[in-house]
């Protein structure tokens, strides 16, 4: 009877070793997929953010241009502004800059 004790005791140990197994394949399993998820759901975020931090570059960067351009614009039409108000006086500092420059690179 004690031999028989044993062999179900031995049966009982393997069987419970075989679902334990088992257990822990399906939870490495579940482990694994839920690490997927997580790798996966901070991929999507990074590259969320990355598109957003692009756009606002892109905003910024167009908001700078025509800020510039308008600088630009303004500086162009106010010295022919002056020029319109003093031709004399524009053709004067014209020739002077002239002189200057070609002194400068007869050096």
């Amino acid at each position: 009877m004690e031999a028989k004790s044993a062999k179900d005791d031995y049966s009982r140990v393997k069987e419970d070793l075989q679902a334990l197994r088992e257990d822990l394949a399906q939870l490495t399993k579940a482990v694994a997929d839920g690490q997927k998820s997580n790798i996966s759901s901070l991929k999507d975020e990074v590259v969320r953010e990355s598109r957003e931090a692009l756009d606002h570059v892109r905003m910024r960067s167009d908001e700078a241009l025509n800020r510039a351009r308008d600088a630009g614009s303004k500086a162009v039409h106010d010295v022919e502004h002056q020029i319109e108000e003093r031709p004399f006086l524009s053709i004067l500092i014209m020739f002077l800059a002239g002189i200057l420059v070609g002194r400068l690179l007869d050096r």
